[in-house]
C-alpha cells in the first residue's frame, strides 16, 4: 500500500492527475519519475515497466494544469497520443503533448525517458500552432535539422542536474530557448498521415488513479527548500502569468504565502529586483515573438499587449532603451526588410 502511495504520489507531481495502468500485478510494477524543479522548467526522468498514463478530460479539470511537456525517449519506446494523432518515438526522438487537454502515452515495454516540462507561454506559440505540434515524432528524417539538435538538447538537460547553482539559470533558459525553436520548427511541418483518436477510458486491475499534488514539490538534492527553492518557485510563477498587466509584487507575495519584504529580498540578493525582473521577461518575450516569421503581420502593440504591456508608448520607450532600436527596426532586421 506504501508503495502504491508513493508511485501515485510521483507521477502526480509529474504530470497532474492521470489514470496508470500497471499490468495484471501492480505490486511488482517498478518505476517512478525523479524530479528536477528549475523554476521555468521541470525535468521528469521516468524509468520505468511497460504501463500506460492517460490523462481524461476530467483530470485536467481536476487540477487546471496545464503545462506543455516534451518527451525525449533515450531507452525503450512510446506511443504518444493527442488531438487526433499517434506516434511511436523511438530512442533519440522527442514528442510534444500538451497537459491541458487529454492525452495518452502507452510504454509497450521496459523504458526510459526525460520529459521536460514547461509553461506554455515560453514557448511562444498560439493555441492553433500548440495543437500542431502535439503527438508529432520530431527527429525524423535523422538528418533533419531538428534531429540535429535533440542530442543537444538531451546533453544541456544532462549538465541541469550536475552545474553548480549559479550557471543553472541560464543553462535553463538555454533549454527552454532550444524547446521554443523546436516547437515552432514542429509547428510548420506536414500533419503525418497516422491518426488515432485518444479515448479517455482506462481498465484493468492494474488501473491506479493518481491524485494531484498541488504545489507540493519532491526533493531533488540540488534546490532544497531555502531561498532558491522560493526564488524558483516565484520565477515559474511570473512565466506562467507574463501575459497578465496585473501582476506585481504584492500579487506574488501573496500567492507564495511570503512577506513583500522577503519577496524583495530574495531578488535583491540577484542584484535585481521584482518589476526589473518581471519587465525583462516581457521584454525577452516580445523580441522571441518580433523576430518569428510566423508572427510578420501582427501589429506590435498586439504583441506587446500580449505579454503584458498595457502602453505601447510604454512598451516601445522600454524596448529601445533595452535593446537600442525600436520594435518595428528590430522586426525589420530580423525579418530580413
Amino acid at each position: 500500500m506504501k508503495e502504491r502511495d508513493r508511485r501515485r504520489q510521483s507521477f502526480s507531481a509529474a504530470y497532474g492527475d492521470v489514470g496508470l495502468v500497471t499490468g495484471a500485478d501492480p505490486a511488482s510494477w517498478r518505476g517512478a519519475p525523479r524530479l528536477l524543479h528549475l523554476g521555468m522548467l521541470q525535468v521528469a526522468t521516468e524509468e520505468c515497466d511497460a504501463g500506460e498514463i492517460v490523462r481524461t478530460a476530467r483530470d485536467v479539470t481536476a487540477d487546471g494544469r496545464t503545462h506543455l511537456c516534451a518527451r525525449l525517449q533515450l531507452r525503450g519506446s512510446a506511443l504518444v497520443s493527442q488531438d487526433g494523432r499517434r506516434t511511436r518515438l523511438r530512442p533519440g526522438r522527442l514528442a510534444f503533448y500538451d497537459a491541458g487537454r487529454p492525452f495518452r502515452v502507452v510504454l509497450p515495454e521496459a523504458q526510459r525517458a526525460r520529459i521536460l516540462m514547461v509553461p506554455r507561454p515560453l514557448l511562444r506559440l498560439g493555441e492553433t500552432e500548440i495543437r500542431r505540434i502535439t503527438a508529432k515524432a520530431v527527429g525524423d528524417p535523422p538528418d533533419s535539422p531538428a534531429a540535429l539538435l535533440l542530442p543537444l538538447l538531451d546533453g544541456l538537460v544532462r549538465e541541469l542536474e550536475s552545474v553548480a547553482t549559479a550557471a543553472r539559470e541560464e543553462l535553463t533558459r538555454a533549454v527552454v530557448d532550444l524547446l521554443a525553436a523546436l516547437a515552432t520548427d514542429q509547428s510548420t511541418s506536414p500533419e503525418p498521415m497516422t491518426a488515432e483518436p485518444v479515448t479517455a477510458g482506462l481498465g484493468g486491475a492494474g488501473c491506479v488513479r493518481a491524485g494531484h499534488v498541488g504545489s507540493a514539490h519532491v526533493g531533488t538534492g540540488h534546490v532544497g527548500a531555502g531561498q532558491a527553492a522560493m526564488l524558483d518557485r516565484i520565477k515559474a510563477t511570473i512565466e506562467t502569468r507574463l501575459g497578465e498587466p496585473e501582476l506585481s509584487p504584492g500579487l506574488l507575495a501573496a500567492e507564495h504565502g511570503i512577506s513583500l519584504r522577503y519577496l524583495h529580498k530574495l531578488f535583491q540578493q540577484r542584484g535585481t529586483t521584482v518589476g526589473g525582473w518581471i519587465r525583462r521577461r516581457r521584454l525577452e518575450a516580445c523580441r522571441a515573438e518580433l523576430a518569428r516569421p510566423s508572427a510578420a503581420g501582427r501589429p506590435i502593440a498586439v504583441v506587446a499587449g500580449r505579454w503584458g504591456f498595457v502602453s505601447p508608448a510604454h512598451f516601445s520607450h522600454a524596448f529601445r532603451k533595452a535593446y537600442g532600436v525600436s520594435p518595428a527596426r528590430y522586426r525589420e532586421q530580423r525579418q530580413g526588410g
